[in-house]
């Protein structure tokens, strides 16, 4: 047995003996989902449980360097520990975009200083944080933004407007790309800065979704002051620390579709229905099932070739594309399959699963628009992967 074999025996042990059984089970409703930050909730004990034990282990992320709180795990270990994960249905025990998206970024351009400030609670899951780029008027087109920062000795003064942004009235930080030099070229003059979201000037309006929730905001930024410290990789190199984040949100993106956990069975959910639906339905959800184990093991391929430290930029390229329009297609079959029981967002008469269906149907649509909606990641596969002529 190899020193991964022996880790992922161990690590199966601990899962075992520490993974409540509650936890281990597909995300239905938003109280399945534990938000890491300084107002972190635990609808039950067996989340804060849950909680506690991966976050004093180190492995809210296992494969960070300890000396920023990670778990200090080489990459296969990493792999074998979230293959283990999934086996036994573990949910993740923190949703953080911070470790998701700007952990890595800082990890790559961050100064000593700045890793240690917000690494170690950020690992911690003490710190939640949201994401300021869009703009009323900078959407797919980000490098038209146009709030300002302005030095001012030691700060950067902050004004304007972000849109979009996720869990904004729940954050404690946001890392956002503000322009620096309004006289540079586009992309040229953007920087990226860090914001204490409790600071003077900060106010965050709620969106109503399609769902009928509030999960998206405005931010506003009214001479907001940000210490000039909090910059990322330098003033007016925003723009290629952003790109970076970008790659980092997109295989997030493709994550969060799956709930943290393996996704409702959709086999399970439809068996009820086909009996009297006909081979034209089987053969429907048969293809969405064949589509959904295609995408599992390129997931795996990628993994391994970056691995054996091969290019995957062309094949990372798709997988936030494939995987979010998976997710609409398998939910937009499964209402079709089931009438109007898969129209239920609340009340009797329903299971659980049923209830889900509709919620995560609505979700989904959002996830193929979100870190970059389907379109523009044609576009950039179109440009950038297969080279052909804007």
């Amino acid at each position: 047995m190899n020193e991964v074999d022996t880790f992922r025996a161990e690590a199966r042990q601990w899962l075992e003996a520490n993974c409540p059984r509650s936890m281990r089970a597909p995300i239905r409703t938003d109280e399945d989902m534990v938000w890491g930050g300084s107002r972190v909730r635990f609808s039950s004990e067996d989340q804060r449980v849950w909680f506690e034990r991966m976050r004093d282990r180190g492995w809210f992320v296992p494969g960070w360097p300890t000396a920023y709180g990670g778990g200090g795990l080489g990459p296969r270990e990493q792999r074998a520990l979230e293959q283990e994960m999934r086996s036994l249905g573990c949910r993740q025990p923190q949703y953080n975009l911070g470790i998701w998206m700007l952990g890595p970024v800082l990890l790559e351009f961050g100064t000593e200083a700045q890793k240690l400030e917000h690494l170690v609670p950020m690992a911690r899951g003490e710190v939640r944080w949201c994401q300021g780029f869009s703009e009323p008027n900078a959407g797919s087109d980000l490098a038209s933004l146009k709030t300002a920062a302005v030095r001012d000795g030691e700060d950067f003064v902050v004004t304007g407007q972000k849109i979009w942004t996720s869990q904004g009235d729940k954050a404690d930080w946001m890392y956002a790309l503000v322009r620096t030099d309004p006289h540079a070229k586009k992309q040229q003059g953007i920087s990226f800065i860090l914001i204490d979201m409790t600071t003077p000037g900060v106010s965050v309006r709620p969106i109503e979704l399609i769902s009928g929730r509030s999960e998206f905001c405005q931010v506003f930024f009214d001479a907001v002051r940000a210490p000039a410290r909090q910059i990322i990789g330098g003033v007016n190199q925003g723009w290629g620390v952003a790109k970076r984040l970008l790659e980092h949100e997109r295989a997030a993106m493709a994550k969060f579709t799956e709930g943290g956990a393996p996704t409702l069975d959709a086999l399970a959910i439809a068996s009820p229905y086909l009996a009297a639906a006909g081979p034209a339905w089987r053969d429907r959800l048969a293809a969405a099932l064949m589509d959904q184990q295609a995408f599992s093991l390129t997931s795996r391929r990628l993994h391994e070739m970056a691995l054996a430290r091969e290019d995957v930029s062309a094949l990372g390229a798709i997988m936030k594309l494939v995987q979010t329009e998976q997710e609409v297609a398998k939910y937009e079959l499964l209402q079709q399959l089931m009438g109007q029981q898969g129209l239920a967002l609340e009340g009797e008469g329903f299971t659980a699963d049923e209830l889900a269906v509709c919620r995560l149907w609505l979700y989904s649509k959002s996830y193929t628009i979100a870190g970059g909606s389907s379109e523009v990641q044609l576009n950039i596969i179109a440009r950038r992967v297969l080279g052909l002529p804007t």
